[in-house]
């Protein structure tokens, strides 16, 4: 019988604190990916991606457990998100001009010809609909900041706002890629008050500036 690996416990990348920002090296990693616009409160895209990534992860991990020998629970659903004005994430909150890629992390020893042939086993029977839109694609974010919030999404914008606002420019970084959430909650069965978000935001060194 195998070992079941759990991501969660064994990257430090899943590993995060409710009220202190963490600075860390996240390496690359492999996710399956649809994207997305619109507030995924009302967008059927949202869905429709949410129901098209899992399928996919689960004949994966199925496959490498048959094949490979190597058993692994499902990482948690995770998501970009970034618009035109980064206000929309804050002050505004403006969901309806939010982009986004849901994802889910796929491990390392997974490559493109296992993913064809879970993609084509996924829609054998009750095809999801974005299917032919998912893929296989690596992630590079390197430095990084994130906490854990824990709370609902709408309150995250407080969390975001002393984020983007306040440790970052005051630790001499400035933000150099797109926002970042991982959800260690199932959002569709955890009540909002008790749901439990990685938030994690790319960065780099700030430029300094002359005298």
């Amino acid at each position: 019988m195998t070992d079941k690996t759990d991501f969660k416990r064994t990257l430090d990348a899943y590993q995060a604190a409710r009220g202190r920002f963490r600075v860390l090296d996240v390496p690359d990693t492999q996710y399956l990916m649809v994207d997305g616009h619109g507030d995924p409160n009302t967008a059927p895209a949202f869905t429709a991606a949410v129901e098209t990534l899992y399928p996919v992860a689960y004949k994966l991990k199925f496959a490498s457990k048959r094949d490979l020998g190597r058993d692994y629970v499902v990482p948690p659903l995770e998501g970009l998100w970034w618009a035109e004005d980064m206000a929309s994430f804050t002050a505004a909150r403006d969901k309806s001009r939010w982009d986004w890629t849901l994802m889910i992390m796929v491990p390392e020893w997974i490559d493109q010809d296992m993913f064809a042939a879970a993609v084509e086993e996924a829609g054998a029977r009750n095809r999801p609909s974005r299917l032919d839109d998912t893929r296989l694609e690596t992630l590079s974010e390197g430095r990084c900041v994130q906490t854990l919030h824990v709370g609902s999404f709408d309150d995250e914008a407080e969390v975001l706002a002393r984020l983007h606002h306040e440790f970052v420019p005051g630790n001499g970084l400035r933000m150099a890629g797109r926002h970042h959430e991982i959800y260690l909650s199932d959002f569709r069965r955890v009540a909002p008050e008790k749901q439990r978000t990685i938030l994690r935001q790319p960065v780099t060194i700030a430029a300094a500036t002359s005298a």
